[in-house]
């Protein structure tokens, strides 16, 4: 059998690859001027690149056509061919100033964009596409105009050099209807100022009336200053109108290596973890993203950055950043830049450091965990909830030798009245990160010593009730027992201060899943009840600790009534619910309610409840 074989080349649909590059590929139109921006800027780095004293200036002009001319190296007439009729084909340029198909991996840090790709773009806005054209290395070179339209077609035509008395290039788009807006004078103005700002060739928007307007300079970070003072407020100011905010301080960046210059901005106001800032990276003066988290570590989300780079690489649609080793490298640096300047303030200035600390405390909590050079700074200026009140652990362990931390916030608040004035020294370690630095302070401070709180230590700090007391509350007590154990929880009788805590709930996480066991337990039927219960195991039960020098609690004890006895056990046990500040379950909310309608019952009719009136 024989087979035959034949030859095809593909198909492009021009329009259906315009609506994949404005659905899919790019955020939104707007980018057609930065990719129209970033054309330019290649073609008179080529130019420059064998002649350097070339000229070097982009002009747009708006009106019912929108052009970018530029006086870059310019298209011969076979680079119009090869390059605009071909589409997806890299036009990056070679160093002699002419173009080269394949690529040009030794000067792919001279040039921003890809003709081909950026010039297609722009069908986003436009039906028709203009590029009138002379290259500058050959002064009889003709001039060449290329004019494409969106469904495909395309016209070549030679015209005689007068067409154009300078080398460049011209692109003229004919504005669509449906996209009118983004060519308008004011958009256009703003859309270069916002991709152009800081390109280092000059950029001006002339409008429909000839006024010109000039979009970029230099960066701040790029100019001369007559002083730090001066250098600093132009930082600010320049934070104020990219961010719109006054920074608390300016962390200046310079990585040589990577050709990144730029400064990240404290922020003034505390952000949380999960809000990543959206730094603004340049990417050889030509704005590539304003929203790159990948830029810092995340610890670092307490600053904003605006950067400008020559070698981190952008993605296919030039609006984010690749992740590589080089961006990998790139991060590490900045974390650490920031890191010294966070270590430096100790010494240079303490008072922006306590600033500092009080804003974002919890940023550096994160950091300090990991960096053990941090930790060693900063932990003693770090506030920490504790019995004391708001403290740094330096001057709470200077008070107290032995730390006791708690495994969550309810543990803290359970025992914080009852320890303050027993003298014990107890850290709220419930919050995040704060447990974890508390065991570091022997680290950073020799001698003290820090235990995870058990709720037996503070039970031993509670004084034993006289015998004849405690036997004339037996009855009660027994009662509230039998009541409260239906909860889980014991009941005891102490002496402790201060006075005017009736109760204290004692209930570590043991306890606390315990309890959890047994009311899924109860709440569930057949086969998963069985294998609830057969899980519980000896652990300690919660205890209610009942203050014998509380006149409340004195008072309580002296119930003989039963109904009224178990009214008051489980009023008591609510208020002790009520002051861990921890959520109620169903069970415990019926029975503050209960133990409220019982008290108010009592109250309202003493000698039991009334007999209805036969008249009513």
């Amino acid at each position: 059998m024989l087979h035959s074989e034949s030859s095809h080349s593909f198909q492009v649909d021009l329009r259906g690859l315009v609506d994949l590059l404005s659905h899919h590929l790019y955020s939104s139109p707007r980018v057609y001027l930065r990719e129209l921006l970033q054309n330019a800027v290649d073609a008179i780095t080529a130019r420059q690149a064998a002649d350097p004293g070339a000229p070097a200036a982009i002009t747009v002009r708006t009106g019912e056509t929108l052009t970018v001319t530029d006086t870059g190296i310019g298209l011969t007439e076979a680079d119009v061919h090869r390059f605009l009729a071909t589409i997806g084909r890299s036009s990056k340029r070679k160093a002699d100033g002419g173009l080269d198909g394949a690529g040009l991996e030794s000067a792919r840090g001279e040039f921003i964009g890809q003709f081909g790709i950026g010039l297609l773009a722009c069908f986003v806005v436009a039906d028709e596409i203009t590029v009138v054209s002379r290259h500058a290395t050959d002064p009889g070179a003709p001039t060449v105009e290329w004019r494409g339209h969106s469904d495909g077609r395309y016209t070549i035509r030679t015209l005689p050099a007068s067409a154009m008395p300078e080398p460049g290039t011209t692109v003229r788009l004919t504005p669509r209807a449906d996209n009118a807006e983004w060519t308008t004078p004011e958009r256009v103005t703003e859309l270069a100022r916002h991709f152009g700002g800081l390109l280092k060739h000059e950029v001006t928007v002339v409008d429909p009336r000839g006024t010109a307007t000039r979009v970029n300079e230099p960066p701040p970070w790029e100019r001369p200053h007559g002083s730090p003072l001066a250098r600093r407020e132009a930082l600010t100011a320049y934070c104020r109108t990219t961010f719109d905010f006054t920074p608390l301080d300016t962390i200046e960046l310079d990585l040589p290596a990577a050709g990144l210059r730029g400064v990240a901005y404290v922020l003034p106001t505390a952000v949380s973890p999960a809000q990543r800032a959206g730094h603004r990276v340049h990417l050889k003066g030509m704005l590539l993203t304003d929203k790159a988290p990948e830029l810092l570590p995340d610890w670092a989300f307490f600053v904003r950055c605006v950067v400008d780079t020559t070698s981190l690489r952008p993605t296919a649609s030039r609006e984010a950043l690749y992740e590589d080793g080089t961006l990998a490298a790139v991060r590490d640096a900045l974390g650490r830049r920031i890191r010294d300047w966070l270590t430096g303030l100790a010494a240079s200035d303490p008072a922006l450091l306590h600033r500092f600390i009080d804003t974002h405390h919890l940023a550096v909590k994160a950091l300090a965990r990991y960096d053990d050079e941090l930790l060693r700074t900063v932990l003693p200026w770090l506030p920490f909830e504790t019995t004391d009140g708001n403290v740094t652990l330096e001057e709470f362990a200077r008070n107290h030798p032995t730390v006791l931390v708690t495994r969550s916030v309810e543990e803290f608040r359970q025992v914080a009245p009852i320890a303050s004035a027993a003298g014990l020294g107890v850290v709220n370690g419930g919050y995040t990160y704060d447990r974890d630095l508390v065991h570091r302070l022997p680290e950073i401070r020799p001698g003290s010593s820090v235990t995870d709180l058990d709720p037996a230590t503070v039970t031993a700090h509670l004084d034993a009730v006289d015998p004849s007391a405690e036997l004339r509350a037996a009855a009660f007590l027994a009662l509230a027992r039998e009541t409260i154990g239906a909860h889980d929880c014991d009941v005891v009788l102490r002496d402790f201060q201060p006075v005017t805590a009736p109760a204290l709930l004692l209930d570590n996480r043991e306890a606390r899943h315990e309890r959890t066991r047994s009311s899924l337990a109860s709440e569930s039927d057949g086969l998963w009840a069985d294998i609830l219960g057969s899980l519980r195991d000896e652990t300690p039960r919660a205890q209610l600790v009942l203050n014998h020098l509380n006149p409340l609690v004195r008072q309580a004890l002296t119930i003989t009534e039963r109904g009224l006895a178990t009214t008051a056990a489980e009023a008591l046990y609510g208020q002790a619910l009520l002051l861990s500040r921890r959520p109620l379950r169903a069970s415990e909310s019926a029975l503050l309610n209960r133990a409220f309608i019982g008290l108010l019952t009592h109250a309202m009719h003493p000698a039991g409840p009334a007999e209805p009136r036969k008249d009513a």
